[in-house]
């Protein structure tokens, strides 16, 4: 039996099979499954996949929510441009295609968010076109196998790695093949080929794989270019009204939690105090500080508590929220983690 006979009879027998989004030709589902699962585990994922289909359950109903109420259900997955873009393409489904989603990888792949890899997981899944998608866990298995050791951080190198995949697809005439072919890479690369102590014991194609014949499965896949991590310091402002109010305010459409509600960032105390009244600014402590760890930075955070006495607007784009509001905002993970901590 050739690879991808193994893979698909591997995953018959021992893949996954339980999850939500599986075991469904509905492109609205595979394809919300495939965004929220970017960089972000299937543990975490699982109930804010139930959540979103209560409130959005198909692709004409998110085309119509509001940005707001999209940010508000994705609050804590991280990396917001994917919940942006998710409520682009549903809007673009809805208005470039009539609200059906496109049969072909070529097509989905030109909707926003959904790059080639992605396109091509929906086509499988849904539609039963031939192609091939190369998903970090994909790219593990596939390097090892071939003993694949081009930089992938080289877009050449990159190619050569779709040609290859692309080769050991399931034959053309077997298209029932290919979305189990498509499930079991998946199913493979998360739970036996791992990243760090491969179980290559049990892994079906390990005679075939050139890696674990050179006694080195962890050498692969080769990437060489390293993300250059840095550091900042923010001071949060943490404003309460004489109701136990908390001051929110909408960020910029660019920069750090774009379009997310936020306490007040400033890049230093002093910035933040001037926007104060005397009488806030004499009251004004200092809480604990936290680090907030994302893909590129590591976020120095300083919060400064005020009971503010007066109501103002501190922006155009802020307002005064009660618990019960606030929570279901669109909120950066640390915000909403310093606002749930505190008493009441």
């Amino acid at each position: 039996m050739d690879f991808a006979g193994r893979i698909v009879a591997w995953q018959a027998s021992h893949g996954r099979s339980e999850l939500p989004w599986q075991n469904t030709s509905d492109p609205y589902r595979v394809w919300l499954s495939e965004v929220m699962l970017q960089q972000t585990q299937v543990s975490t994922v699982l109930g804010y996949f139930a959540r979103f289909l209560d409130r959005f359950p198909d692709v004409a109903a998110l085309a119509a929510g509001t940005e707001d109420e999209v940010f508000g259900l994705w609050s804590g997955l991280g990396y917001y441009s994917r919940a942006r873009n998710m409520h682009r393409c549903a809007q673009e489904v809805v208005s470039r295609f009539g609200g059906e989603f496109p049969r072909n990888a070529a097509e989905l792949q030109s909707l926003p968010g959904i790059g080639r890899s992605t396109a091509a997981a929906i086509a499988a899944f849904c539609f039963g076109e031939r192609v091939a998608i190369l998903d970090g866990n994909v790219k593990r298995v596939l390097t090892r196998l071939l003993a694949f050791d081009g930089d992938l951080s080289s877009a050449a190198q990159e190619r050569l790695l779709w040609n290859e995949a692309t080769g050991l697809l399931p034959p053309a005439e077997d298209r029932k093949a290919i979305a189990r072919y498509t499930q079991g890479l998946m199913d493979l690369g998360a739970t036996v080929c791992l990243p760090r102590k491969p179980s290559c014991m049990i892994c079906p194609v390990s005679d075939l794989c050139a890696a674990r014949k050179q006694g080195a499965p962890e050498r692969y896949p080769v990437k060489t270019r390293k993300l250059r991590r840095s550091a900042q310091s923010l001071w949060m402002l943490l404003a309460h009204d004489a109701d136990g109010r908390v001051w929110l305010e909408k960020r910029p459409p660019r920069g750090i939690w774009a379009g997310l509600y936020s306490l007040p960032v400033f890049d230093s105390r002093e910035a933040l105090l001037e926007t104060l009244g005397a009488r806030d600014r004499a009251g004004a402590r200092d809480e604990p500080a936290f680090v907030h760890v994302l893909t590129h930075k590591d976020l120095h955070l300083h919060p400064v508590a005020v009971e503010s006495r007066g109501v103002r607007p501190l922006a155009d784009t802020g307002g005064w929220f009660a618990g019960a509001e606030w929570r279901g905002l669109g909120l950066p993970a640390p915000v909403r983690k310093l606002l749930g901590s505190e008493p009441g």
